[in-house]
């Protein structure tokens, strides 16, 4: 099965210079765990819960006044639509992270989560497992 067979082609996306008060209302709003951050049509970051609290509320920062450019991740990991489920499992494991913007030609048409893939294919929930206990010990689950 490909990626693009289970991603879900809902994305919510948001700007590099919005708050992160107003990513994390996003987020909320939305029930999701992350927000893709666009420019130009182009990813350009990505932002999650984890981030918001590991980098912003336990660090003490005004979430009203900080950024979502100064906290996302830049370096955004992302999968093919055509891509096999079996190589966004692994990517996920290897890079310990629990979602992958899905591109199809370079544009982004969805996004594909631990959760998407175990509802689809649930022999590979040992392998996602992976990343939840990784999650875990870090503290935080994102």
């Amino acid at each position: 099965m490909q990626v693009k067979d289970a991603m879900n082609p809902k994305v919510i996306s948001a700007s590099k210079d919005i708050s992160i008060k107003e990513a994390a209302r996003t987020l909320t709003k939305h029930e999701i765990g992350s927000l893709i951050i666009v420019e130009d049509e182009k990813i350009v970051g990505v932002i999650t819960e984890s981030d918001i609290i590991r980098k912003v509320v336990a660090t003490g920062l005004d979430p009203s006044v900080t950024l979502v450019e100064e906290m996302m991740t830049k370096d955004v990991i992302t999968i093919d639509a055509d891509a096999e489920l079996n190589d966004a499992c692994q990517t996920m494991v290897d890079h310990k992270i629990k979602r992958l913007p899905v591109l199809d030609g370079g544009q982004l048409v969805g996004i594909i989560t631990t959760t998407d893939i175990i509802s689809v294919e649930p022999k590979l929930m040992e392998e996602l497992g992976k990343i939840m206990l990784f999650s875990e010990r870090q503290g935080v689950a994102g």
